[in-house]
């Protein structure tokens, strides 16, 4: 990918309800350049989605996370399905990072330690663990941590890397637009994490996740 740039989240954003940070930077995904991705998770053009940004964290990816009322299950506690979708997330683009290539979730395990409370600040770090050679599914591990550092949840997981020829049979995408993205992935498979352009986060509706 080109250089990486600082993107900053736009003026505006839901704040109180958990939106996007003026001035947060974050790590562009390959399909986010791409103005009619709609990933509920990732995406800067769905403002109904989580908009979560992501960058580089010892050796592997963060997102910070504050969601609002409309995220959450009982009172003033977030949803846990949040929680499994957005360690999914970043467990998921730290794989496509690393490795270049689309990845479907094979499986995932949550271990759900204390509640999140609504409107608190948290952060979502995953990283990869060591492949075996010959091994066809990559494995991932996701923590979800407070400000004071303690683990809320847990999450392991297995993603199938699968090239795009094959990938493309479940994709909806125009000819244009899987061309564009094969040359992203082929940069992030050459440049690595490191060599990532950047996204900005644009304003979205109450209840918004920052990166």
């Amino acid at each position: 990918m080109t250089a990486a740039h600082t993107a900053t989240a736009s003026d505006g954003a839901a704040e109180a309800e958990g939106g996007a940070d003026t001035g947060r930077a974050g790590i562009e995904v390959p399909w986010a350049a791409q103005p009619d991705y709609q990933c509920f998770g990732c995406s800067p053009h769905n403002s109904a989605g989580l908009r979560l940004l992501f960058e580089e964290h010892d050796g592997g990816l963060r997102t910070e996370i504050r969601l609002g009322r409309a995220h959450e299950s009982y009172p003033g506690v977030v949803h846990g399905g949040l929680i499994s979708t957005i360690c999914d997330e970043t467990m998921g683009n730290l794989v496509v990072l690393r490795r270049g290539t689309p990845a479907f979730t094979v499986a995932m395990r949550v271990r759900y330690l204390t509640p999140l409370a609504v409107g608190d600040r948290y952060h979502c770090v995953a990283r990869l663990r060591p492949e075996k050679e010959g091994e066809e599914i990559t494995h991932a591990t996701a923590e979800v941590v407070d400000a004071a550092g303690e683990v809320m949840a847990t999450v392991t997981a297995s993603y199938r890397c699968v090239p795009m020829d094959r990938a493309r049979e479940h994709l909806r995408m125009t000819d244009h637009d899987a061309a564009d993205l094969v040359e992203r992935l082929d940069r992030t498979r050459t440049e690595g994490l490191t060599g990532a352009s950047s996204v900005t986060a644009s304003p979205g509706g109450d209840g918004a996740a920052s990166g």
